[in-house]
C-alpha cells in the first residue's frame, strides 16, 4: 500500500480485527494542512483496493486448481486399494491351495502315526497280558506250595496288572481271566485262613512261625476284608477260652474273681508277645485289637453280672465296697491298657513329627468300666448313708473340746472334717465317673449342706430352755466359733462348686450350683451376728427400765446427760469390747458395730413411747440424751483398735444417720401446745406428712389426752395440710406410721417379746421407705417368725422369748439416702435369734434368702467377704 500524507499505515492495521477507519483518517489527516492530500489518498485506496481484488482472484483460481488435483488423487487411490484387495484374495485361495497339498501329502505319515500308536498299545496289552497269564500260572504253583513270601509278590503283580485290563473285560478272554484271578484270590484267602486255623490247632505255631508270617504279608495284599477276617479270627479263637470259662461258670464270672479276668488277659498279651508278635506285622496292631475285643467282650459280661447283682435275693443287694473295689480295679486295668499301648503308638510314630505332636485320644478310657456307670447311684447312696450317720454325731459333739484353748480364728472341727470328706468322695467320684452320678454326689453334698448348716451351725447359735422366764442363751465362744464355722463353710462351699465344675463333664456344669447353700451359710452368719447383738441387747435391759421409769412430764430444766445414759455406754462399750475382740476380720466387727447402732436407735424409738406423756423439757433432755449415744458411738468400732485409730467415714455417717432418725419426733414434742398452731407447723416441718392418725400419736406422747383438745387441734391440723405449700407431702410417714401407741406401750399386738419381735411387730415398727429396696432387718424377724411356727406346730417350747414388756423387738432400717451416701445396705438390724426346733424348709429358704442380703452387705465393709478363712489346721477348703 502507497504511503499516505507520508505516513506509512502499520501492516496489520487493515488486518486487525478491531479496525476503525475513522481512527485511521484521524491518523493520516491529523492537521488541516493534510487535507489537501485527499485526492491522492483515495487514489492510493483505489490502486490498494485493486491489488486486494487481483490477489483474491488469483488466490481463487489456485484454489480451484488445487481441488482438482485432489480428486485426481483420492480417485488412484482407491484404484490401488481395489487391486491390493484383490492381491490379498489371490494370496488366501493360494493359501487355502497349499494346505490342501499339505493334507494331501501328510495323509499317509498320519495313517502311519495312528498304525504305530494303534501297534504299540496291542504289544504293550498283549505283553502284559502274557505277564499276567505268566504271572497267574506262577501264582497257582507257589500257592498250591504255600510259598507265600513270593505268592505276596506275584499276587500284587497280578492285582496291578489285572488294573489294565478292566476297560477289557467285555472279551470273552479277559473276563474269563478276571474270574480265575478272584477265585485264586478266595483260594488264597481260605488257604491261609485254614493254615492259621490248623497251625493254632495243633499247636505248631514254633514251626510254622515264618510260614505264617509270611501268610500275612499275603493277607496284607488281598486288601483289609481279609485282614480283618483274619484279626477277628485270631482274637475269638485266643478270647474262646475267657468266654468259656468265665462266662460258663458263674463263681468264676463274679465279681469276686473280677481280678482272675485281668490276669487272665494280662497272661494273654505276655503269650502274644513271646509267640505271636512275630506272626503279625506291627501295623495290623493286633495286640490291640485284641484288647479292645477282650474289653468289649468283659464290658458286656459286668453288665449282666451288675444286672444280676443288683435284683435282691433274700433281701440282700449288691455290696457297695464289692462294686468299688471292682470298679477300681477295672480302672487301673484301663489306665494299664492305655499306658502299653500309649507308648507303643508313641514310639511307632516318633519318627513323624506330626503324628507325634497330636493330642492322644484315649483308647481305653472306660472301655470296661463303662458298665458300672448305671449302677454308681448305688455307691452314691452308700455315701448318702454314710453322711445321714455324720451329722447326729457333729450334733452332739460341743463347739470346742473342752481341753483346747479358744482362738478367734478357730472353726467347728466337724466342718473341716465333713469338707475332708467331701473332697475325698469327690476325687473318688470323679474318677469314677465325670457324668450324672457326679452330679447325684453333688445334690448329696447340697443335701447334708443345708443340714449340717441348720442342725448343727443354727443349733449351736440358737436360744435354748433354762427352765426360767428366759431363755439360755449359747456361750459368747460358741457364738464366735459359729459364725467363723459359717464363714469358712461359705467360702469352702463356692470352692467346692468350682472343684466340682472342674472335674464334671462339660454338659453337665450347667446342673451344678451351690450357692444356695453357700447363702444359708451366710445366713448363719447373720444369725450369730444378731447372737451377738442378743447379749448386749439383754445387759442394757436394765438400763431401758430406769429410762421408761423417768418422769419425763415433770421435768423442769435440762441438764447434763441423764443417768442412764452414761449407763448404757458403760454397758455397750464393755459388751462391745468383749465381742470385738474375739472377732477376728473386720466386716463383721463393722456389721456387728452398724447392727448394734440399728437396734439402740430402734429400742430408744419404742421407749420414746413407753415414756408418755414427755414434756417440752423432757423432749429437749432427749435429744441432748440422744446426742451423748451418738458420740459415743462413734468411737465404738475402734474399741479394741490402738490408740489414734481412724474411725471410717462411712461409720460415722451410719450412726449420725441411724440415730438422726429420732430427732424429727422429740423436736416436734419440743414445741408447747400452745398456741396450737406453732405444734401444727412443727409437725408439718418435721414428721412432714398429712396422716391423721400420726398427729394424734404426736399428742398423745405431749399428754394431749382430751377428745375435745385432740378434736380442735385435729381440725387446725386439717386446715393447715390443705394449704397449697402442703400439696407435695406425703400421705403417712414411712417410720412413724407403723408405730402403735397404746396404753400399755407401743407394739403391733399388745407387748414386744424381748429378742423375738415377730414379723408383723418388725413391720410395724419400720421406719424406712422400703419401696425403694428390700432390707433384711424386718427379714430377720421373719426367720424367728418361721421358727416360732415350726416349734408350735412340732411341740418344741419357744425359746429366747421373755414375757416382759421390752421394745428391744423394734427394727428400724436405714433409710436409702444414706445408703446412697455411704453405700452400705444395712444386715439384720434386730437383735432377734433363732430358736431351737425342727429344720423346716421355709425356714431353710428364708435363711438362703437373708444370706443373700448379709452377703452383699458385707461386702462394703472391706475387702470381699469369705475370703482368708482358714480353719485352726491350717487347711484351706476343699
Amino acid at each position: 500500500m502507497p504511503h499516505l500524507n507520508g505516513l506509512a499505515p502499520a501492516a496489520n492495521t487493515l488486518d486487525s480485527d478491531d479496525y476503525d477507519p475513522i481512527d485511521q483518517l484521524n491518523a493520516i489527516f491529523s492537521h488541516p494542512s493534510a487535507l489537501s492530500s485527499v485526492p491522492e489518498t483515495s487514489k492510493a485506496l483505489r490502486i490498494y483496493q485493486n491489488e486486494l481484488d487481483k490477489d483474491i482472484s488469483t488466490f481463487v483460481a489456485q484454489q480451484s486448481a488445487s481441488d482438482v488435483e485432489s480428486v485426481r488423487r483420492i480417485q488412484i487411490a482407491k484404484t490401488d486399494l481395489a487391486e491390493l484387495f484383490q492381491k490379498v484374495e489371490g494370496v488366501r485361495e493360494r493359501a487355502v491351495q497349499t494346505e490342501e497339498t499339505i493334507t494331501e501329502m501328510t495323509a499317509d505319515i498320519k495313517r502311519l502315526d495312528n498304525t504305530k500308536r494303534n501297534l504299540t498299545q496291542s504289544m504293550t496289552a498283549l505283553k502284559r497280558l502274557q505277564m499276567l497269564t505268566t504271572a497267574y500260572e506262577q501264582l497257582r504253583g507257589l500257592s498250591s506250595s504255600r510259598q507265600y513270601r513270593e505268592c505276596a509278590q506275584l499276587l500284587q503283580a497280578v492285582l496291578q496288572l489285572m488294573a489294565h485290563f478292566k476297560s477289557y473285560r467285555s472279551i470273552d478272554q479277559i473276563a474269563t481271566l478276571s474270574r480265575n484271578v478272584a477265585d485264586l484270590q478266595r483260594e488264597l484267602l481260605e488257604q491261609v485262613c485254614e493254615d492259621f486255623e490248623v497251625t493254632f490247632a495243633k499247636g505248631e505255631l514254633g514251626q510254622r512261625r515264618g510260614m505264617l508270617a509270611e501268610a500275612c504279608l499275603v493277607m496284607d495284599v488281598l486288601g483289609e476284608n481279609a485282614r480283618s477276617r483274619l484279626i477277628t479270627w485270631y482274637c475269638n479263637t485266643q478270647l474262646r477260652e475267657y468266654r468259656r470259662v468265665f462266662r460258663g461258670n458263674e463263681e468264676a464270672g463274679s465279681l469276686d474273681n473280677i481280678s482272675r479276668r485281668f490276669s487272665w488277659f494280662k497272661r494273654m498279651l505276655m503269650t502274644y508277645d513271646e509267640e505271636h508278635a512275630a506272626v503279625f506285622p506291627d501295623f495290623w496292631k493286633v495286640n490291640e485289637m485284641l484288647a479292645n475285643a477282650f474289653c468289649e467282650s468283659t464290658r458286656e459280661d459286668f453288665r449282666g453280672i451288675l444286672s444280676r447283682s443288683t435284683r435282691k435275693v433274700d433281701g440282700l443287694s449288691l455290696d457297695v465296697d464289692l462294686l468299688l473295689s471292682c470298679l477300681q480295679e477295672t480302672l487301673d486295668f484301663e489306665h494299664g491298657l492305655e499306658r502299653r499301648f500309649a507308648n507303643t503308638n508313641q514310639s511307632r510314630a516318633s519318627t513323624d513329627t506330626l503324628s507325634s505332636n497330636e493330642e492322644k485320644i484315649p483308647v481305653f478310657s472306660q472301655a470296661i468300666s463303662e458298665a458300672f456307670e448305671p449302677y454308681l447311684s448305688i455307691w452314691v447312696e452308700a455315701q448318702d448313708r454314710h453322711l445321714a450317720g455324720m451329722i447326729p454325731k457333729y450334733r452332739q459333739e460341743p463347739p470346742k473340746p473342752p481341753d483346747e484353748e479358744f482362738s478367734p480364728q478357730m472353726v467347728i472341727s466337724s466342718s473341716t472334717e465333713l469338707f475332708s470328706f467331701y473332697r475325698l468322695t469327690l476325687a473318688q467320684c470323679a474318677k469314677l465317673s465325670a457324668g450324672a452320678r457326679l452330679v447325684e454326689l453333688t445334690k448329696v453334698f447340697a443335701k447334708y449342706l443345708d443340714q449340717y448348716a441348720q442342725q448343727i451351725l443354727l443349733y449351736h447359735v440358737s436360744e435354748r430352755p433354762s427352765g426360767q422366764i428366759a431363755s439360755k442363751i449359747p456361750p459368747l465362744e460358741d457364738v464366735v466359733l459359729v459364725l467363723n464355722t459359717a464363714d469358712y463353710c461359705f467360702n469352702t462351699c463356692n470352692q467346692l462348686e468350682d472343684k466340682i465344675k472342674s472335674r464334671i463333664d462339660a454338659n453337665f456344669r450347667s446342673s451344678i450350683d451351690l450357692q444356695s447353700q453357700a447363702d444359708a451359710f451366710m445366713g448363719i452368719a447373720s444369725a450369730s451376728v444378731r447372737s451377738l447383738l442378743r447379749r448386749v441387747e439383754i445387759d442394757v435391759e436394765p438400763v431401758w427400765r430406769e429410762m421408761r421409769n423417768t418422769a419425763w412430764s415433770k421435768m423442769e430444766s435440762v441438764g447434763d446427760q441423764s443417768s442412764y445414759i452414761e449407763e448404757m455406754l458403760r454397758r455397750i462399750k464393755a459388751k462391745a469390747a468383749e465381742i470385738l475382740g474375739m472377732l477376728h476380720k473386720p466386716q463383721y466387727a463393722r456389721a456387728f458395730c452398724d447392727n448394734l447402732v440399728e437396734l439402740i436407735a430402734n429400742t430408744f424409738l419404742a421407749n420414746i413411747f413407753q415414756c408418755k406423756p414427755i414434756s417440752e423439757v423432757g423432749a429437749e433432755q432427749m435429744l441432748l440424751d440422744i446426742y451423748v449415744l451418738k458420740k459415743g458411738f462413734d468411737e465404738l468400732l475402734t474399741t479394741t483398735s490402738p490408740p489414734n485409730t481412724t474411725v471410717p467415714s462411712g461409720y460415722v455417717k451410719r450412726v449420725t444417720q441411724s440415730m438422726s432418725r429420732l430427732d424429727p419426733i422429740l423436736k416436734t414434742l419440743q414445741v408447747r401446745p400452745s398456741p396450737p398452731e406453732a405444734l401444727v407447723q412443727a409437725y408439718l416441718i418435721h414428721i412432714a406428712d398429712k396422716s391423721d392418725a400420726n398427729f394424734r400419736k404426736i399428742l398423745e406422747l405431749k399428754g394431749i389426752t382430751r377428745k375435745q383438745d385432740q378434736s380442735h387441734l385435729l381440725d387446725l391440723f386439717q386446715a393447715h395440710r390443705s394449704s397449697p405449700r402442703n400439696d407435695g407431702l406425703p400421705q403417712s410417714s414411712a417410720y412413724l406410721t407403723p408405730l402403735i401407741v397404746q396404753s400399755g406401750g407401743i407394739g403391733a399386738a399388745g407387748n414386744l417379746a424381748s429378742g423375738l419381735g415377730s414379723l408383723s411387730t418388725a413391720a410395724s415398727v419400720s421406719t424406712s421407705n422400703l419401696q425403694a429396696r428390700f432390707d433384711p432387718t424386718t427379714f430377720g424377724n421373719a426367720i424367728m417368725s418361721v421358727a416360732r411356727d415350726s416349734v408350735d406346730r412340732f411341740g418344741t417350747p419357744v425359746l429366747g422369748g421373755s414375757s416382759s414388756n421390752t421394745p428391744s423387738g423394734v427394727s428400724t432400717p436405714a433409710p436409702q439416702q444414706q445408703l446412697q451416701q455411704d453405700g452400705i445396705t444395712p444386715a439384720a438390724t434386730t437383735a432377734t435369734v433363732p430358736t431351737v426346733g425342727p429344720t423346716g424348709g421355709n425356714l431353710n429358704e428364708i435363711s438362703r434368702g437373708f444370706g443373700k442380703l448379709f452377703r452383699r452387705d458385707i461386702g462394703n465393709f472391706g475387702a470381699r467377704f469369705g475370703t482368708g478363712t482358714t480353719t485352726k489346721n491350717g487347711e484351706d477348703g476343699v
